[in-house]
């Protein structure tokens, strides 16, 4: 279905208008907020990653490893914050330890990797998943570094669960003679399920732990799918296909142990049924499509679509060369607004996990951060307020200074004192779904720089010296330091001398014209 042409009222919804600032250092080439959106990482074209304070738009930290100087493909946060995966245009995946700014880990891959996602489930991920260039996404053991090639589609031979046997593990050599596309995949909420979309058009749910297709959601036109995101709640799917559709699906699988709600759903089925017909059965209990968002007129292709971080909105950029567009859509299909930035083309998106913020990086490195465009309206602190176009003469009434008692005031008080007040309880972020743990990273410290040590003027120490000497010798000294012509020497105190002179007079040496008309 088409958007509609007319857009709403934009004061209708909390969503990004105007660019409010832009972010430099170096090509930076994706972004990622952590879970609470304080801190941006950024990964970088010499293969850098660094870390922006988000409240006060300042560098915290920068990670750097002396062996990658590729540009950085994606970059994904951990559940607590305290470590970040990148993945780098020379085959490589790297762990980072954000605290210490230390490598835990690096990771060679027979592929470059266009996108590599953290476990969301655990606090501290051991597993992440990988999407290579050409090759079928994996499953990747963080401490081992073994991976695990997942399938992509659905051989003829299914065995009885209708799930097709794994992969054999840590062969490449398979994948060799068959050419992929880049593929799409991700996690959902916990981790227990990937969702995976291949070249023929289809979802593919997908149990990473014993490697098989628990489900299979066919998308109308069939075409190849290049992205697929969860919304932070995990209760919406969005697909990006190359039809230039962008399809919103809501998961019908429970948010927690969706590993059982395929099991139940399987028990339920016909035995009739096997192989890929049980497998889209499956697949229409667990997806069903929601929306559909494109640009009927234009037919454009779609750029790092996402959520927005309470899932009520989705944007996506234009993939057009030498225009920075966004696209804002609620999610009930219409579209909000079109953001116009400069005239560069935008490569990656990300929404702020709390607030009405995104960012955008565009092709040049830097990145734009787009907020809303508030009115300052200062009746809303206090009612009896009016605002004055002009000066006016202010005429004060005769009591309006006048010092009240305090018994009077509190005979108008509506506020009963003796009622409980909770200190204690501390109320749930409405957009936040991350625990109040202590191990998690909300904001990096900051160790202060000395500045470096004042250098003395060498004019001005030569001077000095120099005055000083002058000053010091000439009581002492016969000669004039200046013209060498020998002078009185001045009486000390204690031989009778006055204590407000203690330097000689320097004689004038007589003119030379003089001495000839002489």
């Amino acid at each position: 279905m088409d958007a509609p042409i007319n857009i709403i009222d934009p004061l209708q919804g909390d969503f990004p208008e105007v660019i409010e600032e832009y972010l430099e250092h170096g090509i930076m080439k994706c972004v990622a907020f952590n879970r609470r959106g304080t801190l941006l990482a950024a990964g970088c074209s010499d293969g850098s990653c660094v870390i922006w304070d988000f409240e006060v738009r300042g560098i915290a930290k920068e990670l750097r490893d002396k062996d990658c100087v590729a540009a950085i493909t994606s970059i994904c946060w951990s559940k607590n914050g305290l470590r970040i995966l990148v993945s780098a245009a020379n085959k490589s995946l790297i762990l980072w330890d954000v605290l210490s700014g230390t490598k835990i880990t690096s990771i060679p891959l027979q592929q470059t990797p266009l996108q590599a996602r953290l476990n969301p489930g655990p606090s501290t991920p051991s597993v992440c998943l990988a999407c290579p260039l050409s090759s079928p996404p994996m499953v990747i053991d963080l401490n081992t570094g073994t991976s695990s090639f997942l399938p992509l589609t659905v051989p003829d031979t299914a065995n009885g669960n209708g799930a097709a046997p794994p992969p054999s593990r840590n062969k490449s050599s398979d994948q060799k003679n068959t050419s992929f596309t880049p593929t799409a995949a991700c996690f959902n909420k916990y981790g227990d399920l990937v969702y995976a979309g291949n070249s023929k058009g289809e979802i593919l749910v997908i149990d990473h732990k014993s490697i098989e297709i628990r489900a299979l959601v066919p998308i109308s036109g069939g075409a190849v799918i290049k992205n697929i995101v969860f919304s932070r709640n995990g209760q919406y799917l969005l697909t990006n296909s190359n039809d230039r559709v962008i399809r919103v699906y809501e998961n019908l699988l429970p948010r927690k142990e969706a590993v059982k709600g395929l099991d139940d759903i399987s028990k339920s089925m016909d035995d009739a049924l096997a192989g890929a017909e049980k497998l889209k059965t499956i697949g229409s209990k667990c997806l069903t499509l929601c929306r559909e968002f494109q640009d009927s007129i234009t037919k454009m292709h779609w750029k790092a679509p996402c959520f927005s971080g309470d899932g009520e909105w989705v944007i996506a950029g234009s993939a057009s060369k030498g225009e920075h567009k966004v696209y804002v859509w609620d999610r009930f299909g219409h579209l909000v607004k079109i953001l116009e930035g400069p005239k560069e083309a935008l490569i990656d998106l990300a929404w702020h996990p709390i607030r009405p913020v995104v960012v955008s990086v565009s092709l040049t490195g830097l990145v734009y951060i787009w907020a809303k465009d508030y009115t300052e309206n200062w009746s809303a602190f206090a009612p009896d307020f009016k605002e004055l176009e002009e000066n006016e003469e202010y005429v004060e009434r005769e009591d309006e200074f006048d010092l009240v008692p305090d018994n009077e005031m509190g005979k108008d008080s509506s506020i009963n004192e003796d009622d409980f007040v909770d200190i204690l309880t501390v109320d749930k972020d409405t957009f936040s779904d991350s625990d109040m743990s202590q191990e998690e990273l909300i904001y990096l410290p900051v160790s202060p720089i000395p500045d470096p040590p004042e250098q003395p003027d060498k004019h001005l120490g030569s001077y000095s010296r120099m005055m000083n000497r002058n000053y010091s010798a000439s009581p002492l000294s016969d000669e004039d330091p200046i013209n060498g012509e020998p002078q009185p020497r001045s009486k000390s105190p204690a031989e009778g001398g006055t204590t407000g002179s203690t330097r000689a007079k320097r004689k004038r040496k007589p003119c030379r014209r003089n001495q000839s008309s002489d």
